[in-house]
């Protein structure tokens, strides 16, 4: 079983917002997305845990509009707390998957060897990816305070425009077949990079295999952080 629990820095999370801020190009772009509930808390460091070192280089940057900030003090802890279980939980339900922990968020990347993935050139989820959905499905009505990102990403074989659709079909795939399973659309932001956003080495086929991927973001929405102010006394 696979398990990254990184906590980024104050200083990597005010670039990242920097960058993505003030990136023309991304800004540009923001077009066609599937819009859910705003995001908030931790976007900055989920936004770079999920695109890597390569903010601000195009693809859909309207994951600015979801960015927010983080969520200190005691109910900083007690939504860590939270999302600690919930990050354990799902290790243990789908062990293929690599999960991250970042401030009061979790990251899950499925690739082609982390339960959720794709055939070549396709979109459709396989039986084999609703397996791991279905059970991500489950982690995610027992915490129903959260919001929900799904990020779709491609390897850089065929053309830039052809990637970034088969991205953006990808991401919408797995966002529909999890509220085609009860929950509810409101919790979901769905986004797409294609090719433009790589972690991994694209001259070889297994950063390749790495970069056909997709990435599952896990967020307090608003009703766990009053809850969580409340309980601590900070609100």
């Amino acid at each position: 079983m696979k398990s990254i629990f990184n906590k980024i820095t104050i200083s990597a999370l005010t670039l990242v917002l920097t960058i993505s801020f003030t990136s023309c190009s991304s800004v540009k772009n923001a077009n066609n997305k599937q819009k859910g509930g705003v995001i908030g808390a931790t976007g900055g460091a989920i936004l770079g845990a999920i695109i890597g070192n390569n903010v601000g280089k195009g693809g859909n940057g309207e994951l600015g509009a979801v960015i927010g900030g983080v969520v200190g003090g005691g109910a900083g802890v007690l939504i860590g707390n939270k999302m600690d279980k919930q990050a354990q939980q799902i290790e243990e339900e789908i062990p293929g998957a690599v999960v991250e922990r970042v401030d009061e968020g979790i990251v899950i990347t499925f690739d082609e060897n982390s339960g959720v993935y794709f055939d070549t050139a396709k979109y459709g989820v396989n039986a084999k990816s609703q397996e791991s959905l279905n059970k991500l499905v489950g982690v995610f009505k027992e915490y129903p305070d959260t919001n929900i990102l799904v990020v779709g990403h491609t390897d850089s074989v065929g053309s830039e425009e052809n990637n970034l659709i088969l991205s953006k079909n990808r991401a919408n795939a797995v966002t529909n077949y999890l509220t085609s399973q009860g929950l509810s659309s409101a919790r979901f932001t769905t986004n797409w990079f294609g090719e433009l956003q790589p972690t991994n080495d694209n001259s070889t086929a297994e950063g390749r295999a790495k970069n056909r991927r997709v990435n599952v973001a896990i967020l307090p929405n608003e009703k766990m952080i009053n809850d969580a102010k409340m309980q601590s006394g900070e609100n």
